[in-house]
């Protein structure tokens, strides 16, 4: 009686002694999950900026480069006794982030800190540092915010200071941040050579899952420049190549003028090339019209027979829904279509997106856009450079679909992943 006792207490003990561990894992996990990233310049500054110590230092930025309680690297720079900034650097869209894209801007002085600005996306065309712009520095730190996809100019940027830093002996520093998309995400086909431009200047897949820290080490490493700098990364904390931007605990600052929000790259990557390849056709992928690349829509478009297709490919972490909208560009214009939702950033394909829904006008409303850009008699320069490639607008002459054009992909994809493994500083 008694053993049978101690033996029910003994019993007891242990499934409460069992539930209460699981309940400390499940609270430390939870801890884990939710821990903010660090960013490259938060772990710099823990650092008491050892790497800047004693050189003059210029800064290659923009209003993304902030820290995690939304500060500006310029300030923080400017103000450290440790820091001797003495130059700034504007990729496209300026150190403001104001210019539209595309628009060159001149060299200027910087309001708050006096400091010189060097455009970097100048008249000229300037569009790396000369060597008059890195004579009076030692190192060229690079601070800006990505969206993870490579026709987004910023990391095309980023490889050119590289190579004209190792040319005139300064160092490169890349104060490393999240890539929006994630870090596992690879998606289309890698570069052929004969379209580089700024817009597509490495030998990388659309989509490359990496961190500008780790993109970096790679145009180094593969010999994609021709003289390679020191080269310095100052890694995250936190970061794991699950996380898309939701993930992270930061508060997303506009890239640029029409990447407003922490899912805009998701969208820049699904619809992009799409409007690329639309334009002229009467279709419009929401810029200017307050949600820049979320949505796809014309005035001939059946919004819920688009839907309805679209979402019967079934395609994960993502959803199509009706849309209908009055025009804000174009007085008395009613556009009807398709609003993209993500509902689960890390699993939905993106660039993918783009041509599905090419079928999709296909199938539903019995148009084909690339017919009608062929009539029209537009160049498909640009269409070429931001895929790549001219391969997929010859799969589009030969009618093939865009589920097709999407498969088509694999080996390039997998190909990369095993490319760029020993460059991977996150695991």
């Amino acid at each position: 009686m008694v053993c049978g006792q101690a033996l029910g207490w003994l019993l007891f003990a242990m499934r409460f002694v069992t539930r209460w561990l699981g309940f400390a894992l499940l609270i430390s996990s939870c801890a884990a999950v939710q821990a903010r990233v660090y960013l490259g310049n938060e772990t710099l500054a823990m650092r008491g900026y050892e790497t800047l110590r004693g050189k003059r230092v210029g800064l290659l930025t923009n209003p993304s480069g902030v820290d995690g309680r939304s500060r500006s690297v310029i300030d923080i720079f400017h103000k450290s006794p440790k820091v001797n900034l003495v130059a700034l650097f504007g990729a496209e869209h300026g150190v403001d982030g104001r210019v539209p894209a595309g628009k060159e801007f001149p060299n200027s002085t910087h309001r708050r800190t006096g400091l010189p600005i060097y455009s970097l996306y100048g008249p000229g065309p300037v569009r790396k540092p000369t060597p008059a712009m890195l004579k009076k520095i030692d190192c060229l730190v690079y601070d800006i915010q990505d969206t993870g996809a490579r026709s987004y100019t910023f990391i095309s940027t980023m490889g050119l200071c590289m190579e004209e830093c190792g040319k005139a002996g300064v160092e490169f520093v890349v104060l490393d941040r999240p890539n929006p998309l994630g870090g596992k995400r690879v998606e289309g086909l890698i570069l052929n050579p004969r379209f580089k431009s700024l817009v597509g200047q490495w030998k990388i897949p659309y989509v490359y899952g990496m961190t500008a820290g780790e993109l970096a080490y790679m145009i180094s490493g593969e010999g994609w420049i021709s003289h390679r700098p020191k080269t310095s990364i100052i890694k995250m904390k936190n970061w794991t190549r699950s996380m898309t931007w939701r993930g992270t605990g930061l508060k997303w600052v506009p890239t640029s003028p029409n990447i407003p929000h922490g899912d805009s790259p998701l969208h820049y990557v699904s619809t992009g090339v799409l409007g690329e390849l639309g334009a002229g056709s009467g279709l419009s992928i929401g810029i200017g019209e307050g949600m820049p690349f979320e949505c796809v829509a014309s005035t001939w478009m059946d919004p819920t027979g688009m839907a309805r297709h679209l979402n019967a490919r079934r395609l994960p972490g993502v959803r199509f829904e009706p849309l209908r909208f009055k025009s804000r560009r174009v007085k008395n214009r009613t556009y009807t279509g398709v609003r993209i939702k993500f509902t689960n950033p890390s699993t939905a394909p993106l660039m993918a997106i783009n041509y599905h829904i090419l079928d999709a006008v296909r199938a539903v409303a019995k148009r084909d856009i690339f017919a009608t850009r062929v009539k029209s008699g537009r160049s498909f320069n640009m269409f070429d450079k931001v895929n790549g490639t001219d391969s997929i607008r010859r799969d589009l002459a030969a009618g093939r679909s865009g589920a097709a054009i999407v498969k088509s992909w694999a080996k390039d994809e997998a190909r990369f992943h095993q490319q760029r493994a020993k460059y991977l500083l996150y695991r």
